[in-house]
C-alpha cells in the first residue's frame, strides 16, 4: 500500500504483520508461565490469523481523512480492532456453539483435541475459550495503548473504546435475550446494530479520525456513512450465512437457523408469511441442533418464495447508497474519498 491509494492486499499483509508479532510474543508469555497452556496460546494466535481486516481500515483511513499521513503507529492502534473483533468472534462462536470459522473447528472446539485425557473435556473446552476471548480482548487494549501514539491522541480516543465495548456487549446481549421470540424486522435491525455495525464501521472511523484530531462535522460523516454500511455488511453476512457457498464462508450454513437467531432475514420471512408457512418455520426452527440437511432446504425454498432474500438485497442497496451519500458530503482528501468509497463495495458486495 502507497501512502495514498488504499491497495487491500498489501494493507492487510501490513496488519497481519503486526497482528502476529504482537499476539506471537504474547502467546509466548503466556507459555511461558506453565507450559500446559500451550494449547491455550495457539487458539489465541488462531484467533487472529484470518480476515478480511476491514475494520483496522476503516480506522486507518479514519485517520487519513482527518488529513494524517501515513504512520506506523497508527497502524498498530488499527490492527487492535481486529482484536476486538477476534475475541467477538471467540464468543459469538461460543455463545451459538458454532463448529467452524474459516473452515476450520471454531476455538471451543479445536481446544478439546488438548484435554482428551480429562474429565468434562467439552466443559472445559467451553470455560478456555470464553478466557481466550476474554484475553484478546484485554490484548485489544494492550496493543491500542502502546501503539506508540501520543499519549494526548489516545485520550481523545478513550470514550469511544468504551462505547465501543459497551455497546458490542449490549448487541450480544440483545441477540441473546431476543433469540426464540417472535421475529420483527425492526428488532433485527437493532440487533445488528449494536452487536455488529457501529463496531464494524461506525467505531473503527471515529476512533481513527479522534486520532487523529476530526472536527465534529467529520466525526457527524462518519456516522452516516458508518451506521448504514455497517448494517449493509451484516445483512449480507446474514444472507450468505445461509445461501452462501460454506467453503468459501467457512461457516455452517445452518448455524443462523439452528440457534433460531433474530435475523432480519428470518423476521423479513416470517412477515411475509401466511398462518400455515409461519407454523412451518415454527415447526423447522424447533429442532435445534436436529435440524437436518433436508430442513435446512425446506427454509431455503419458502424463504425465497416469500422473496425474503431479495427484500435483504434491497435493504442492503439501500444502505449502500445512503452510505455513499454521506461520503459524497463530507470533505476529505482524495485518496480517503477513494478508499471509503472501496470499503462501502467491500463490505456490502461480497461472496464470503
Amino acid at each position: 500500500m502507497t501512502a495514498d491509494r488504499y491497495d487491500p492486499g498489501a494493507f492487510k499483509l501490513r496488519v497481519d504483520g503486526a497482528l502476529r508479532s504482537f499476539v506471537a510474543g504474547e502467546a509466548d508469555r503466556l507459555v511461558a508461565i506453565d507450559p500446559d497452556l500451550a494449547p491455550v496460546a495457539e487458539q489465541v494466535e488462531a484467533a487472529v490469523a484470518d480476515g478480511k481486516r476491514l475494520r483496522a481500515a476503516f480506522c486507518y483511513w479514519g485517520w487519513r481523512a482527518a488529513g494524517q499521513p501515513d504512520s506506523d503507529a497508527l497502524l498498530l492502534a488499527a490492527a487492535s480492532m481486529e482484536l476486538v473483533h477476534a475475541a467477538a468472534v471467540v464468543h459469538d462462536d461460543l455463545i451459538d456453539d458454532s463448529p467452524l470459522r474459516h473452515g476450520r473447528p471454531t476455538v471451543h472446539i479445536a481446544l478439546r483435541s488438548g484435554l482428551r485425557q480429562r474429565q468434562r473435556t467439552a466443559g472445559a473446552a467451553r470455560s478456555l475459550a470464553m478466557l481466550v476471548g476474554d484475553l484478546l480482548m484485554s490484548l485489544a487494549g494492550q496493543l491500542f495503548a502502546d501503539s506508540g501514539l501520543p499519549a494526548a491522541y489516545l485520550a481523545r480516543a478513550r470514550p469511544l473504546w468504551s462505547a465501543l465495548a459497551r455497546e458490542l456487549i449490549a448487541g450480544e446481549c440483545l441477540e441473546i435475550l431476543r433469540t426464540g421470540t417472535p421475529p420483527d424486522t425492526a428488532t433485527s435491525l437493532k440487533v445488528i446494530r449494536y452487536k455488529t455495525a457501529k463496531y464494524t464501521v461506525e467505531q473503527p472511523l471515529l476512533i481513527g479520525g479522534v486520532l487523529g484530531g476530526a472536527g465534529e462535522r467529520l466525526r457527524a460523516g462518519f456516522s452516516a456513512y458508518g451506521l448504514p454500511l455497517g448494517e449493509a455488511f451484516q445483512l449480507r453476512d446474514d444472507l450468505l450465512g445461509l445461501f452462501g457457498d460454506p467453503a468459501r464462508t467457512g461457516k455452517a450454513a445452518p448455524d443462523d437457523l439452528r440457534t433460531a437467531r433474530p435475523t432480519a432475514l428470518l423476521a423479513e420471512t416470517w412477515r411475509a408469511a401466511d398462518e400455515s408457512e409461519r407454523a412451518e418455520l415454527r415447526a423447522l426452527l424447533g429442532r435445534g441442533r436436529s435440524l437436518d440437511a433436508a430442513g435446512v432446504e425446506s427454509v431455503r425454498t419458502l424463504m425465497n418464495r416469500l422473496d425474503a432474500p431479495g427484500r435483504i438485497e434491497r435493504m442492503i442497496t439501500a444502505r449502500v447508497e445512503e452510505a455513499t451519500r454521506a461520503l459524497d458530503e463530507v470533505a476529505v482528501p482524495r485518496p480517503a474519498a477513494a478508499a471509503l468509497a472501496a470499503l462501502a463495495h467491500s463490505a456490502a458486495v461480497r461472496q464470503f
